[in-house]
């Protein structure tokens, strides 16, 4: 374990139910009298979008929607270019939406009314016909959220809390700005500390999930066990739906499913400024795999290095 790559924040590797690696290392604030543990929480990045995935499905096991709705019954002043996208495209990254590099007017780390960001995103005319391509697109579950509050009626932050964080255990883990709650990573860049982006609006659905390791190795449950969705809605998540073209294989709702370490796997990565982060499952051989850490420039080969260490 000493080798791996890993300066500031927390590694689990779990086999079954047994905990076969462990690391905490480095400070969590911007003092070094913080260190990092398994209940600090850490900004989940883009791992957010199972959450979001699966507060669809659970909206779609209730009758309140469908995945194959239209954006625009949903969310508010569409432009008639997406009138033929759907949730299941928003789900798939197969939208023709852009991600953040395609959207320059918009800064991540700065505020930005609801309305205001929809505007934005209008800007930006649909890079293909939906369904035809695959491009992952943070913009595309900025708008599920927005669905998912609508579909809910009550904000999306108050549905996760109350819907998914709660009902599996997750006491820990919360979403959108952390006000002034404890235990909190703050985001190096190169050792020093970095603004976060803006959570509450612009990533919203995106990226805004604060997370323990150990929370975050119950959510993989979801998947394993079965845990808070019916096992149709488990099935939808993690069917690769859609080809990334490239060596993660295919992508389901809110995952990537394909190939990791020789073996079939359900994982995500996530970046946002200051942090960076992992988490999957290899069902074959019933591997849970997270990685949390508060360094951006976090070399996530320590992947292949701890799963091949085991």
């Amino acid at each position: 374990m000493s080798t791996l790559p890993l300066a500031r924040g927390v590694l689990l590797l779990v086999q079954g139910d047994e905990l076969v690696m462990e690391l905490a290392t480095g400070s969590a604030g911007d003092v070094a009298e913080t260190p990092c543990s398994r209940t600090t929480r850490f900004q989940l990045a883009s791992i957010s979008k199972q959450m979001t995935a699966a507060a669809v499905l659970l909206l779609a096991e209730h009758g309140a929607l469908d995945v194959a709705d239209p954006v625009d019954r949903w969310v508010p002043g569409c432009p008639p270019q997406w009138r033929s996208i759907t949730l299941h495209h928003l789900l798939t990254h197969t939208s023709g939406l852009g991600h953040w590099s395609d959207y320059p007017m918009i800064d991540l780390s700065g505020p930005l009314d609801p309305d205001g960001l929809l505007e934005r995103f209008r800007r930006v005319p649909p890079l293909f016909t939906p369904g035809s391509r695959w491009h992952y697109s943070s913009p595309g579950y900025v708008l599920l959220a927005r669905a998912v509050e609508r579909a809910a009626d009550r904000p999306y932050a108050e549905f996760l809390a109350a819907e998914i964080f709660a009902p599996l255990g997750m006491a820990g883990s919360f979403a959108g700005a952390p006000g002034d709650r404890d235990d909190v990573a703050v985001g190096h860049r190169a050792g020093a500390p970095v603004p976060s982006w803006e959570l509450d609006i612009v990533n919203v659905g995106a990226g805004d999930v604060w997370c323990s390791a150990d929370d975050l190795l119950t959510w993989l449950d979801v998947p394993r066990r079965g845990r808070l969705l019916r096992s149709a809605s488990v099935s939808r998540m993690t069917t690769p739906h859609a080809s990334t073209g490239t060596a993660d294989g295919g992508y389901g709702y809110g995952c990537f499913v394909g190939p990791l370490a020789g073996e079939h796997a359900i994982h995500h990565s996530g970046e946002n400024a200051g942090f960076r982060g992992f988490a999957a499952w290899l069902p074959g051989s019933d591997r849970r795999l997270v990685v949390l850490s508060n360094e951006e420039g976090l070399d996530l080969s320590l992947i292949d290095t701890a799963l091949a260490a085991d």
